[in-house]
């Protein structure tokens, strides 16, 4: 016993006297043999040994045999473990406390009031387990240096992969923080084999799942195809094609047409074979841009394929609209001016940060959907800033500065300053075309079809420059003519005809021109579209669309008109015409 003793009491105070009979060998061997009386224990774990040795717990048979010394390490060493566990368990709960919003104010400056209670009964493991779905922070300040390390880690990534900037914009980027937060810091990310093979696999799974779902729209509803051609940094063209119905717009497919952009017959047969797989009874239309490549595609298309349309992309006339205009001599003057201007300001940074500060950072130029819309945008920002514009090149601050004494700046100011056709101008053409520009941005919104509005917003349009023109027809005149030259030969279809007469926020409007060209043109849809007997039923169906007979007719129809889309509002209230929406 002696050897054992002299064994224990030999051992450094920071180290368990229990635990290092615990790890004897020996002792190891034999279930920690009680070595004080020579019977087998079972106490199992290295706290219960220290309390049964030192003999401090109630609920434990204090060992009678044990030496003092041994003893008194045993007491100390309990001791000593009971002061850390203190400490620990008071780190936890003001932890706890800060997750809950206790002991520390949330952002708004207010805490939480939490009744009085009893604590939940815990378990050893719960020491190491949040109680909080929230992550623990102890310091606000501490919080945003994590997330700012955090940040930058993931910034570290965008730049050595090359990513661009504008995929933080991703509809998936935010969804995919949130789940690796909601999982927890064990979360393990994919490895490159996950995300070439299951991952993959599964989510090519759920596209076609979505798909199923749309064809089932377009079955139903009828669908447009929409092609968008585009090209890379290495000169190749490809044309994505888009499917839009009231289920939403899905990206079908998309080609490498490098070869075949320019052969309107290669065109048609990439037009054909989408059209087979989205089958052609479900296709009213297909859109493609004004070039004269997707123009001949199209139109032969529509001679083969008797049910089908093909319609220019509405933006695309429009903005091609602009540049008729624009060609206009004192368009065309004004533009060339503006231009020079912008290009010496935003040219250089001296001149442009003088600019910002004389238009409390307004910019001037008016990034826009479409080439020429941006420049007739930017003209209506240098008249918003003309009197900046004017302190700008009149303050001593430039004066002072070399770009006064170059070329450009003496130009650039003159023209600011001396011109006296530059701001008449300016206002001249922005009356002319702003309505124009209106429509381009409705045409151009993902927030509703512009079919059955293409009609009435063109009409708008004209009217609005009238107005703007004082109603003088020498000047608005010249406008009129190119709108419609570009509407007749080329963006007006039937489809818009036959959309402007369906559309119950129209069509029941005091300013309805139901005149002939609007009567064709739903006529010709019809004749194309349906077979004889259904055109007939057709039109004796729509005697009780004229006159709001049934449930067209009910207060709720005519208030609803003006918040539905003109496709709701026909599920909602044609079916009493037995139309099976």
């Amino acid at each position: 016993m002696q050897s054992v003793s002299a064994y224990i009491s030999s051992s450094s105070l920071e180290t368990s006297l229990a635990s290092t009979h615990r790890n004897n060998p020996r002792v190891d061997e034999l279930l920690v043999r009680m070595l004080y009386h020579g019977r087998q224990s079972s106490y199992g774990t290295i706290n219960r040994l220290k309390q049964h040795l030192a003999g401090t717990h109630k609920g434990i048979k204090p060992c009678p045999t044990v030496p003092d010394e041994v003893a008194n390490e045993c007491k100390k060493a309990l001791l000593k473990l009971q002061k850390v566990k203190t400490l620990q368990n008071a780190t936890l709960e003001e932890m706890r406390a800060v997750a809950s919003g206790n002991g520390m104010g949330n952002e708004s400056g207010t805490s939480p009031s939490r009744p009085n209670s009893y604590p939940k009964a815990r378990g050893p493991i719960d020491d190491y387990v949040s109680a909080q779905t929230s992550q623990a922070t102890l310091n606000s300040k501490w919080k945003k240096e994590e997330r700012k390390e955090v940040c930058q880690r993931i910034g570290r990534f965008f730049f050595s992969s090359g990513i661009p900037f504008n995929v933080a914009n991703d509809s998936y980027y935010l969804p995919m923080f949130e789940g690796v937060a909601n999982y927890g810091p064990s979360f393990v990310p994919p490895s490159m084999h996950e995300l070439r093979t299951w991952i993959l696999k599964d989510e090519v799974t759920n596209i076609n799942k979505m798909l199923d779902g749309h064809k089932k729209s377009w079955k139903h509803y009828g669908c447009s195809i929409m092609s968008d051609s585009w090209t890379d940094g290495r000169s190749r063209c490809f044309i994505n094609f888009l499917i839009n119905s009231p289920a939403n717009t899905f990206f079908l497919i998309s080609i490498d047409a490098s070869d075949s952009i320019k052969s309107g017959e290669m065109l048609e047969l990439h037009l054909n074979k989408i059209i087979d797989e989205v089958r052609e009874e479900n296709v009213v239309q297909i859109i493609t841009d004004n070039g004269s490549n997707f123009v001949n595609a199209g139109k032969r298309i529509m001679e083969t394929r008797s049910h089908v349309y093909w319609t220019p992309c509405a933006a695309h006339c429009i903005d091609l609209l602009l540049e008729d205009i624009g060609k206009l001599t004192l368009h065309q003057e004004t533009l060339k001016k503006a231009k020079e201007a912008m290009r010496f300001i935003y040219g250089h940074t001296w001149v442009l940060d003088l600019m910002r500060s004389f238009t409390n950072n307004h910019e001037l130029l008016r990034p826009a959907v479409t080439r020429f819309a941006t420049a007739y945008l930017t003209l209506q920002s240098i008249q918003k800033q003309k009197q900046a514009l004017r302190s700008m090149f009149s303050s001593k601050a430039w004066n002072k500065s070399t770009w006064a004494k170059k070329h450009e700046g003496v130009k650039t100011r003159a023209t600011i300053l001396f011109d006296q056709n530059f701001w008449p101008y300016i206002a001249y053409c922005v009356k002319r075309v702003t309505p124009l520009v209106s429509v381009l941005r409705e045409v151009d919104s993902e927030e509703k079809s512009c079919m059955g509005y293409m009609y009435d917003l063109m009409n708008r349009a004209k009217e609005k420059i009238a107005i703007n023109c004082g109603s003088n027809q020498i000047k608005y005149g010249p406008i009129w003519k190119r709108i419609d030259d570009r509407w007749n030969n080329q963006l007006h279809s039937p489809l818009h005809a036959a959309g402007y007469y369906l559309n119950p926020r129209l069509r029941f409007d005091e300013r309805f021109s139901n005149n002939y060209e609007i009567k064709q043109g739903l006529f010709q849809c019809m004749e194309r579209m349906l077979g004889y007997e259904e055109r007939f039923k057709v039109d004796v169906q729509l005697d009780s669309y004229d006159h709001l007979r049934g449930d067209f007719g009910s207060q709720l129809a005519m208030d609803s008109k003006k918040v539905r889309s003109p496709t709701d509002w026909w599920i909602r209230f044609g079916g009493s015409l037995g139309l099976g929406f």
